[in-house]
C-alpha cells in the first residue's frame, strides 16, 4: 500500500452519506468516490509525510487524540469514519476546520523546524535536513487550504491506507 496521505475538502451531501454508511465497507466505496473524482482545487496531499507533520503538529506520537486542540486535528484527529487497520479516515466539522486553518496561519519554516528537531525518537524517520524538507514542502500549503475550506464552510476528511 502507498501510505500516502489526502485531504478532501467535501460538502455535506457526502458528510451525511459517510455518516449514514451500514459499515466500514460501504464508507470506502463513498471514500473511493470522492478519489475517483480527484476535484483539485478542494484537496491537498501530504504524501508519505503526513506522519512527520501530525508528529510535528502534536507530541510527537502518531495516536488519534493527542497535542494540543486543534493542532491534533490537522491529520488523525477527528472523528474516525472507519474502524479497520487498512485505512484512516478521520473527519473534521466545518467549526474545527476552521480553526485549524487558524493555527496552522501562525507556523512558519523555523517553527515547523523546531517542532521536527524535537520529535519522539519513536519516530521512524530518519530526522534528516532532507526528510525535514521533504515533509515541509508537503506542509507548506496545507494553512491554504485549511482556509480555503474554512471559507466555504466544507468539512474535511483526512484519508490514507495504511
Amino acid at each position: 500500500m502507498a501510505c500516502r496521505g489526502v485531504h478532501f475538502a467535501i460538502t455535506q451531501e457526502y458528510v451525511a452519506r459517510l455518516e449514514a454508511a451500514p459499515g466500514d465497507d460501504a464508507r470506502l466505496l463513498i471514500l473511493e468516490e470522492i478519489e475517483e473524482k480527484w476535484d483539485e482545487q478542494w484537496l491537498y496531499q501530504t504524501d508519505k509525510a503526513w506522519d512527520a507533520i501530525h508528529r510535528c503538529l502534536t507530541d510527537g506520537k502518531l495516536e488519534y487524540d493527542n497535542g494540543e486542540y486543534p493542532y491534533g486535528l490537522c491529520i488523525l484527529g477527528g472523528q474516525l469514519l472507519y474502524s479497520k487497520s487498512d485505512y484512516i479516515i478521520s473527519l473534521k466539522n466545518p467549526a474545527q476546520v476552521k480553526d485549524v486553518a487558524l493555527a496552522l496561519s501562525k507556523i512558519n519554516k523555523n517553527l515547523f523546524y523546531q517542532r521536527y528537531v524535537n520529535l519522539a525518537k519513536d519516530y521512524g524517520g530518519d530526522l534528516s535536513d532532507g526528510d525535514f524538507e521533504y515533509s515541509w514542502d508537503w506542509f507548506k500549503g496545507l494553512d491554504s487550504f485549511f482556509a480555503k475550506a474554512a471559507e466555504a464552510t466544507r468539512y474535511v476528511v483526512f484519508t490514507v491506507d495504511q
